[in-house]
């Protein structure tokens, strides 16, 4: 049943750190279908930011429709909650939660208070995503390898909170890998074997490599992880099949088969974030895979782990 929303939807973003005024803000302002009415972040009220905080902001009376999130994982499940209190439909930048169960909890209290909440793995609406997951759907698979490596100080300048508890270190970009998969490949995804490399003065992994089992028998997926990589950046999977080999490079944005490059329409990933949002608050829909978190969830209970030299930025 299509839900009752206002025209245009009236949407909060919380968290107003480097990838909301470098990606959010700027998606915001291109759907036509939203209106940025309030900004919130602590510590930060200046013209532009009114909220120190969600509490706030509820206690404001301001008309609010959504809130999107885009604060660190650990405590964003409680501004969730407290959202879907007030209620508003609720959008996570990635990763959704601090923990699985954190995940599925929103999920329940989303369904009972009859509000939208979306999990937004950004790196599917990559430009060679949709495509790699039509060729692969009929096609059998035989193993593959993922290589996501760059450099935290590069692109990550400063930010602690990435090495804290709950920070996920390494994955906190690596996750995008494991969302592209989760999301192409035609079967499911176990955790085989995994090493975990932990700074000595930091809390959350820098490096990682293993290896998924697939649900298609004898189909390997490695993987090659690394936060503190030295010269360009590599964001690439490729996949072994049975009628060839896939590829898909520069964190989904080139889609290669049999070392051929395919045309594939640009895409603007925040943007295509914030109108699958607008679509699913009209349709009265949540979107809530889990399968990524999942995965590390599963890396950090099973793999072996090792001690390296202390990390500084």
């Amino acid at each position: 049943m299509t839900a009752d929303v206002p025209n245009p939807i009236r949407l909060a973003l919380v968290g107003i750190g480097k990838i909301a005024r470098s990606q959010h803000l700027p998606a915001i302002d291109r759907v036509g279908r939203l209106e940025l009415a309030a900004m919130v972040s602590t510590g930060a009220v200046d013209d532009d930011v009114l909220f120190e905080s969600l509490s706030d902001l509820v206690a404001s009376g301001l008309a609010i429709d959504g809130v999107s999130f885009a604060t660190p994982p650990v405590g964003r499940f409680e501004l969730a909650v407290e959202a879907l209190a007030a209620g508003w439909h609720v959008m996570l930048e990635k990763p959704p939660t601090a923990t699985v169960s954190e995940l599925e909890e929103l999920r329940r209290v989303a369904g009972e208070k009859g509000r939208t909440v979306f999990a937004a793995w950004h790196s599917r609406e990559a430009a060679g995503v949709g495509a790699a997951r039509l060729w692969l759907a009929d096609r059998r698979i035989l193993g593959g390898e993922v290589f996501w490596h760059e450099n935290v100080r590069e692109f990550h300048p400063g930010q602690d909170w990435i090495f804290a508890p709950g920070g996920l270190g390494v994955f906190d970009p690596a996750i995008n890998a494991l969302s592209i998969l989760t999301e192409i490949l035609p079967c499911s995804l176990f955790v085989e074997e995994a090493s975990l490399v932990f700074p000595a003065n930091r809390h959350a992994p820098i490096r990682s490599r293993g290896a998924f089992a697939t649900s298609q028998e004898g189909a390997r997926i490695a993987f090659d992880l690394d936060f503190e990589s030295e010269g360009t950046a590599r964001w690439d999977i490729a996949i072994q099949t049975d009628r060839g080999v896939l590829e898909l490079r520069n964190g989904g944005a080139d889609l290669y088969i049999e070392g051929v490059k395919q045309a594939v329409a640009r895409t603007a990933e925040y943007e295509a974030l914030y109108e699958r949002f607008v679509g699913l608050v009209e349709r009265g829909e949540s979107d809530v895979d889990g399968r990524p978190l999942q995965l590390v969830a599963d890396i950090f209970l099973t793999g072996g782990r090792e001690a390296c030299e202390p990390f500084a930025f």
